[in-house]
């Protein structure tokens, strides 16, 4: 009985230092992409493409993705399709001040 229950905390243990893991892979990532939002909206004049944001920020498209459509719905960007048949989103231009530069942020 007593093995059975060494057994049972091993396996909670390696599950919790997993989800652990997990998360801090998550908030690296969320950072990476924070990061590539906002440099790709000030570099392309607010128009993103879902290519450009996964290569960007170094995360899989599905990743990607997600992200891009949260911010779109955030933002209220609008999709658009340019002459090759690009699919980018447009969001709303980003004026910063004149004080602020890449570095403040």
């Amino acid at each position: 009985m007593a093995f059975i229950e060494l057994f049972c905390v091993a396996g909670l243990g390696v599950l919790v230092g997993l989800l652990m893991v997990q998360l801090g892979g998550n908030k690296e990532q969320k950072r990476r992409l924070d990061n590539a939002f906002y440099q790709l909206l000030e570099a392309q004049d607010s128009r993103i493409s879902l290519i450009q944001l996964a290569a960007t920020a170094q995360v899989s498209a599905e990743v990607a993705q997600e992200y891009l459509e949260r911010q779109a719905k955030v933002f209220s960007a609008l999709p658009d399709i340019d002459e090759e048949g690009n699919t980018f989103y447009q969001f709303p231009r980003l004026n910063l001040p004149k004080k602020l530069n890449q570095q403040d942020w």
